[in-house]
């Protein structure tokens, strides 16, 4: 039996996108994860986590939301639909990176990584919906939408780069600082969680919905810690590249996080003093999305792995000598 033709390796015989389009595609899959987070916040915040009572369908009896389950249903449904719009995105990604040429298997790789990780938050979501709101499966289901962002940020990086060996630019201390600076991060992110697993925003109204049985004040002064270490670290990172003069680029990514810490900072200060009010915390989560997007290219401006290869261009005709005509070329 013959072997059936690879869907992709067809598209790619018939459209090559530019380097631009893969660029944007990965880009807008970065845009689409940090959505996906913000919106799933909303639905935390406007108590409809259990709006779809029941999954994969919203009811035992109805796949989508009915009249009498109000705007909860509908807020949790439409959260549910994003997820397809996400997976759209993420199947441009992977098509467009397969059809450039010359074809990059690690941005294909990539692409792919970010699908996995869409489909087990999905399978991660519904269980959240199973479990009643379980605090540490929901937590567990924001740590992988960050796992997915993280995906997204690397494939977005790679296609602005080309394939050659990684080159650093700086010496192994100060990358190790990096690194030391992206655990931080992670960890701040990771209490933060923790700090809304044990919070007043259950994610519905019922009185059932269980919270993580820690001190919220005390948790919250950890995540507060946990700011300070960041900012520090943060700090120290940029006398080092200026000390051992680093190149432009990745004092820039320095100064962006350092403004971003700033801007999450003042929110959750105003979050914390006024009792954590849903917008207030709704910006802060978005926030946060913003801290680890900003950690993450701090890292990853520290080596360069050359320019993205260009799409070969066609060869020209040759002239025949002796009929003074462009000579045939050959098929492929």
């Amino acid at each position: 039996m013959p072997n059936m033709p690879n869907p992709l390796q067809i598209i790619a015989d018939r459209w090559q996108p530019s380097a631009r389009f893969v660029r944007q595609a990965a880009l807008t899959s970065v845009v689409m994860a940090v959505i996906i987070v913000v919106t799933g916040g909303a639905v935390r915040l406007t108590q409809s986590g259990l709006g779809c009572p029941t999954w994969p369908t919203c009811t035992d009896q109805s796949l989508t939301p009915t009249p009498a389950m109000g705007i909860n249903g509908v807020i949790e449904f439409s959260n549910r639909m994003l997820t397809y719009v996400l997976c759209a995105v993420v199947g441009v990604v992977i098509i467009a990176a397969r059809a450039r040429a010359p074809w990059r298997r690690s941005l294909t790789r990539l692409g792919w990584a970010q699908f996995w990780v869409v489909m087990g938050n999905a399978v991660v979501g519904g269980v959240t919906v199973l479990t009643g709101l379980n605090p540490y499966i929901v937590s567990a289901h924001f740590l992988l939408s960050t796992a997915l962002l993280t995906v997204a940020v690397l494939t977005w990086q790679r296609s602005c780069e080309g394939d050659d060996e990684p080159r650093d630019l700086v010496a192994r201390p100060v990358r190790e600082l990096s690194r030391v600076l992206v655990a931080a991060t992670l960890l701040l992110i990771v209490v933060g969680t923790v700090v809304t697993g044990a919070g007043k925003h259950a994610g519905d109204a019922s009185a059932g919905v269980r919270r993580i049985p820690l001190d919220w004040h005390e948790i919250t002064q950890l995540h507060v810690d946990f700011v300070y270490i960041v900012i520090g670290l943060t700090v120290a990172l940029w006398f080092t590249l200026r000390a051992v003069q680093a190149p432009e680029g990745p004092r820039r990514r320095v100064v962006e996080l350092f403004a971003v810490l700033m801007l999450q900072g003042v929110v959750g200060y105003v979050q914390y003093f006024n009792d954590s009010p849903e917008v207030v915390v709704g910006v802060h989560m978005l926030g946060s999305c913003l801290v680890w997007i900003a950690a993450l290219r701090v890292a990853l401006s520290l080596r360069e792995r050359g320019e993205a290869a260009a799409v070969p261009a066609p060869s020209a005709p040759v002239a025949d000598a002796d009929a003074g005509q462009p000579a045939a070329t050959s098929s492929r």
